[in-house]
């Protein structure tokens, strides 16, 4: 198996020893990213504008391989608090198209953030 690691200026820096994506299969899998915004490091106060800040972060790094949240099919959402989910999924909604691609949202403890997300993404076959 081959791997090819992503890496973008254009996105949050890894804060240890692992890539912002990895195409391995066919598929792009991303790291989990945070709400941190890459050009100032500020961080968004509600869940809605973490999650907001969360995806657009995914979809830079998924654009360094010509791909899009359309083309993902599956999400993992980490939430600091469960009782956010309806502020959270709104937002996220609003990324996403049908058919949605499959998602586990659990709840976890977060270093200062509310919000983490990673994806797989297919890389659309000629």
């Amino acid at each position: 198996m081959t791997k090819v690691g992503i890496h973008t200026a254009d996105a949050p820096q890894p804060a240890g020893p692992y890539s912002q994506g990895v195409i391995a299969n066919g598929f792009v899998y991303t790291a989990g990213f945070g709400p941190q915004d890459p050009a100032t490091g500020q961080v968004p106060d509600s869940v809605a504008d973490q999650t907001r800040q969360v995806l657009r972060n995914v979809a830079t790094v998924l654009a360094q391989h010509e791909l899009t949240l359309d083309d993902c099919v599956k999400t993992t959402v980490h939430l600091a608090d469960l009782a956010d989910f309806a502020e959270f999924n709104d937002a996220y909604r609003e990324f996403f198209t049908e058919p949605f691609p499959v998602r586990t949202t659990v709840g976890s403890q977060l270093n200062n953030i509310l919000v983490e997300i990673d994806v797989v993404a297919a890389i659309p076959q000629d």
